[in-house]
C-alpha cells in the first residue's frame, strides 16, 4: 500500500484510523468508557498488529450517541442497547424505503 492509497483511506467511514487515547480525546470521554462500550458490544474496534484498539469514524459516532445517553443518567447497558436498537431502526427504514422506491418503478400507476 503505498502513502496515497493510506490517505485516501482516511474518507473511508470504516477505516480504523484512530488510537483509544485520540477516540476518548475526541469524544471528550476516559478509554474506559470505550472499553465499557466495547464489553456491551455496542462496538468492536479492530486490532492493530501490535494489539492496540483502533476506531473508525462510524465507530466514533455510535460511541458519541452512546456518551450522549449516559450523560442523561442512562446506564451504560441501557444506553448500548437503545443505540443498537436505533441503528436497527434506521436499517430497517431505508430498505422500507427502498422497496417503496422499488415497487413504484415497477407499479407506477399503483399509487394513481
Amino acid at each position: 500500500m503505498t502513502a496515497d492509497d493510506s490517505f485516501g483511506r482516511l474518507e473511508d467511514d470504516d477505516y480504523p484510523a484512530y488510537t483509544m487515547g485520540r477516540a476518548a480525546e475526541l469524544l471528550g470521554t476516559s478509554q474506559g468508557f470505550l472499553r465499557a462500550i466495547g464489553e456491551a458490544r455496542l462496538i468492536t474496534p479492530l486490532r492493530s498488529a501490535g494489539g492496540h484498539r483502533r476506531y473508525s469514524r462510524y465507530q466514533l459516532r455510535i460511541a458519541a450517541r452512546a456518551r450522549e445517553l449516559v450523560d442523561q443518567g442512562t446506564p451504560i447497558e441501557a444506553a448500548c442497547r437503545i443505540v443498537i436498537l436505533e441503528d436497527q431502526l434506521e436499517e430497517a427504514q431505508r430498505i422500507n424505503a427502498e422497496y417503496r422506491r422499488a415497487a413504484g418503478s415497477v407499479n407506477p400507476s399503483a399509487s394513481a
